[in-house]
């Protein structure tokens, strides 16, 4: 049911694009060409993407997930999720498959949750375009408040879940 409801929708927001196209709707068509290129965008990244994860769920065992971003990890999780998180390419298209494999080989999810905020404002290659527009200055401001920011909002997601006995149903 879900999945039925899920191509009517996308065949509705074709329809919009293409009723868009016929009556010259600037907006319309704006809007049109915009999910084009982010589609086009995912299409380009996201096979390889795949890839590297399924090849990291083959090869890293769970015994070193849960070692290194598990429950009793301590603070060296949360730095092995800022460095994983500052290198992921692709963005949050990337970074979602990718927490849930880590959730799936048994890292906590305030280490997750940490992960993904810090793959939404620490990447590598956004901080160098950052720095390059708007300054070094500013980029050092802007990390050095999304970074404590991104790990609080983790560790109180986490507990919050965890408190719930959260469980993704597979």
């Amino acid at each position: 049911m879900k999945r039925k409801l899920l191509w009517y929708f996308l065949l509705l927001c074709v329809l919009l694009v293409l009723l868009a196209y016929c009556f010259n709707n600037s907006s319309g068509i704006a809007s049109g060409k915009q999910f084009f290129s982010i589609f086009w965008n995912m299409v380009k990244i996201l096979p390889c993407a795949f890839i590297l994860i399924a090849l990291f769920e083959k090869w890293c065992h769970r015994d070193t997930v849960v070692k290194h971003l598990g429950d009793n990890c301590g603070i060296t999780g949360y730095f092995w999720a800022l460095l994983l998180g500052s290198m992921t390419i692709g963005g949050l298209f990337v970074a979602f498959p990718l927490a849930y494999t880590l959730h799936r080989k048994g890292a906590s999810l305030k280490i997750i949750f940490s992960f993904l905020g810090f793959a939404g404002v620490c990447r590598i290659p956004m901080t160098l375009f950052e720095a390059s527009f708007l300054g070094v200055q500013f980029t050092i401001i802007r990390l050095a408040t999304a970074i404590p920011i991104m790990l609080i909002a983790g560790i109180l997601m986490g507990k919050f879940l965890e408190k719930r006995n959260y469980c993704i149903e597979e």
